[in-house]
C-alpha cells in the first residue's frame, strides 16, 4: 500500500461509508417487514424514531458517497507519476485488476446514490412518508454495492506496488488495442457526432416538457440515461481528441489535467448532474397520485427538470466549444 493522505481517506471513509449503510440496512428490512404508520405499538414508534435519524445520516453519506467519486479520480491521477508507464488517472487505475472494476462501480453507485436523495427528499416533504418503502427498497439495493466497492477500493489500494509497470493511457484507449477502452476508442466519430446531438436535444427537449407541462417523465428518465451514455462514449471518441487535437489520443483522463484547464471535471459533473437529476425527475412519475404528494411530486419534478435542462446544455456547450475551438477536424 502506499501512504497517501487521499488513499488514507477514502479507505476510513469508505469503511465508516459502508458501516452506516450497513445499520440502515438492517432497520431497513426491519420497516419493509413492519411498518404501519397507523399502529401505535412499541415497534413501530421505535421505526419512527430511527427513520428520522437514519434518513438524516444516509443524507450525508451519500453527500460524501458522491464527492468521493471525484476525489478517487483526482487521486488516481495524482499518483500517476509514481507508477512506470503511467501518463494520468488511466495508467494508475491499470496498476491492478481492482482500478477499473471499483471506477465503473463508483459510477453506478454515484446515480443510485443521488436518486436515492431524491426519492428520500420527496418522502420528507409529505407528512405520512408515502414513500418510506421505496426509498428503503432502494436501499436494500444499493447497500450491497456500497460494501462491494468498499471491498474492491481497498483490494485496489492495498495492492498497490510502486515497483508495477503499467500501461500508458496511449496504449489503453487505441484503436489498435483490445478490450471495452480500445473498442469505446474505435467508435466512428461523425456517427457518433450525431447521436450526441440528438440524445442532448432530445434530453432538453424533454426536460422543458416536464418543467412546462408535468408530462413525459418517463421519457426524460430513459434520455438522461442514455444521454450519460453516449456522452462518456463521445468522450472517449472525439470530444477529447478534439480537445489534445490528436486524432489517435482518445483518453477520458488527461481532460483533467491542468494544461487542458481541467475541462474533464466539468464535462463529467455536467453528464452526471443531467443524468441524476433527468433520471430522479422522470424516476418520480410512479409516485404524481400519492395523495400526499399531489402537490410535491410535480413541482420537484419541475425543478429538477430545469436543472437537469442546465447540466444538459452546459455539457453541450463545453462539447461544442472543444470541437469548434481544435484544430483537429474528421
Amino acid at each position: 500500500m502506499i501512504l497517501h493522505p487521499a488513499i488514507i481517506a477514502l479507505l476510513v471513509a469508505s469503511i465508516l461509508i459502508a458501516a452506516l449503510v450497513l445499520y440502515a440496512f438492517w432497520y431497513g428490512v426491519k420497516i419493509l417487514r413492519s411498518w404501519d404508520l397507523r399502529s401505535g405499538s412499541s415497534l413501530q414508534l421505535e421505526l419512527e424514531r430511527r427513520t428520522y435519524l437514519i434518513s438524516t445520516v444516509l443524507a450525508y453519506v451519500f453527500g460524501f458517497q458522491i464527492a468521493s467519486l471525484f476525489l478517487l479520480i483526482y487521486t488516481a491521477d495524482s499518483l500517476s507519476t509514481l507508477f512506470t508507464g503511467a501518463m494520468c488517472a488511466a495508467g494508475t487505475f491499470n496498476v491492478n485488476a481492482y482500478g477499473y472494476p471499483l471506477l465503473v462501480l463508483k459510477l453506478i453507485n454515484f446515480l443510485l446514490a443521488g436518486l436515492w436523495l431524491i426519492v428520500n427528499y420527496a418522502d420528507n416533504q409529505a407528512y405520512d412518508y408515502p414513500l418510506i418503502r421505496k426509498k428503503y427498497a432502494l436501499l436494500l439495493l444499493l447497500g450491497p454495492f456500497i460494501v462491494l466497492e468498499t471491498f474492491l477500493q481497498a483490494r485496489y489500494f492495498l495492492g498497490m506496488r510502486p515497483d508495477v509497470i503499467t500501461s500508458c493511457c496511449g496504449s489503453l484507449f487505441s484503436v489498435n488495442s483490445s478490450g471495452v477502452a480500445a473498442d469505446l476508442a474505435s467508435l466512428p466519430a461523425v456517427p457518433l457526432q450525431y447521436a450526441f446531438t440528438a440524445i442532448m436535444a432530445a434530453a432538453i427537449a424533454l426536460g422543458v416538457a416536464v418543467a412546462v407541462t408535468g408530462r413525459g417523465g418517463y421519457a426524460l428518465f430513459v434520455a438522461a440515461g442514455m444521454a450519460f451514455i453516449i456522452g462518456i462514449a463521445s468522450l472517449i471518441s472525439f470530444i477529447s481528441p478534439a480537445v489534445y487535437e490528436l486524432p489517435t489520443h482518445h483518453c477520458p483522463f488527461c481532460v483533467l489535467q491542468k494544461e487542458y484547464g481541467y475541462i474533464g471535471y466539468l464535462f463529467y459533473a455536467a453528464l452526471l448532474g443531467g443524468a441524476v437529476t433527468g433520471m430522479g425527475a422522470g424516476g418520480l412519475n410512479p409516485f404524481r397520485s400519492v395523495p400526499s404528494l399531489v402537490v410535491i411530486i410535480p413541482s420537484l419534478q419541475r425543478k429538477l427538470a430545469f436543472i437537469s435542462i442546465l447540466f444538459h446544455i452546459f455539457t453541450s456547450l463545453l462539447t461544442l466549444a472543444a470541437v469548434f475551438r481544435s484544430n483537429l477536424r474528421w
